[in-house]
């Protein structure tokens, strides 16, 4: 097994540890639901007692021999690794339990952690089966954000479990979801976030020069033309990070306090000048291999 292999087995281990410390140590104690195959073997746990190791692994064995056609070999390695050592560290940690005073806090921290365990683990190349499969495949061929099909998925899951736990469980179960899939759009998606500026204005070349002075971010320059007016207008875009808003606004009012600027959310942004983790075009990359084209 070369380094690299090696590499993917260690956080596929210590995503899946992650995974079942989130589950036994603040779901089940605080009766949460889950999403995915989680949701239904926590639910079939609430009713009946069974193990939530064993529920988990079977209904993943299914899942997994039904979307094995999708699965490079590589993948399906990693994903079979990750189902076995999640169940096996979800018996390890079985009674590691810790009931929140506090209500909300049991989905803030079960939501960072099990958003974690799954990043880490689709970052190592792997997955833990279930939705995760069926929101990798709508992905590749719905091209839908991953975390947000993952969402959509546990959400249709979450729902029939208000007649087991409950509708103010159910409620802050929604609470973990949507923590859960801000951790793992993090961490597939943006550990980059920038803002991108437009900047409108008659002394465009003055605010330039000072951006340029000031700020130290590159910047680019193209023509437009108003509809009203027909005028020409020079337009002024530049890309910063979030630290750098207030000096940037400031900077452009004092010169102009009547130029017109518009801040836009920027996912990630790969070029001279900026760092990054995984581009959209990496992670898209990242699906094709995990993902066999039946084309």
């Amino acid at each position: 097994m070369n380094r690299n292999g090696m590499i993917s087995i260690i956080w596929c281990t210590v995503g899946a540890f992650i995974f079942s410390i989130a589950i036994n140590t603040f779901s089940i104690p605080n009766s949460l639901g889950e999403g995915g195959v989680t949701g239904i073997g926590l639910m079939i746990y609430y009713l009946t007692n069974l193990p939530l190791a064993i529920s988990t692994f079977a209904i993943n064995g299914v899942v997994l021999v039904i979307g094995y056609r999708y699965l490079d070999k590589k993948t399906m390695g990693l994903t079979v690794f990750a189902v076995i050592m999640t169940s096996v560290f979800l018996q390890l940690t079985n009674g590691w339990t810790y009931v929140m005073d506090l209500p909300i806090l049991a989905p803030l921290c079960s939501g960072v952690l099990m958003g974690l365990a799954v990043g880490i683990i689709m970052q190592a190349g792997g997955s833990t089966a279930g939705t995760d499969i069926i929101a990798l495949i709508m992905n590749k061929y719905l091209g839908w954000s991953t975390s947000i099909a993952l969402v959509l998925l546990n959400v249709l899951i979450v729902a029939p479990s208000v007649f087991i736990i409950g509708l103010e469980n159910v409620l802050l179960t929604i609470v973990h979801l949507y923590i859960q899939t801000k951790v793992l759009s993090f961490i597939l998606e943006g550990f980059n976030p920038k803002k991108s500026v437009l900047i409108i204005s008659n002394r465009h070349q003055e605010i330039a020069d000072e951006i340029n002075r000031v700020i130290g971010r590159g910047i680019t320059l193209f023509s437009a033309q108003g509809y009203y007016r027909k005028d020409d207008k020079q337009v002024i875009m530049v890309v910063i990070n979030r630290q750098q808003i207030m000096a940037i606004n400031k900077l452009i009012t004092e010169i102009d306090s009547n130029a017109f600027v518009v801040f836009s959310e920027v996912q990630n942004v790969v070029g001279e000048g900026f760092s990054y983790i995984v581009s959209d075009e990496e992670y898209q990359t990242k699906i094709n291999e995990f993902i066999e084209s039946n084309e």
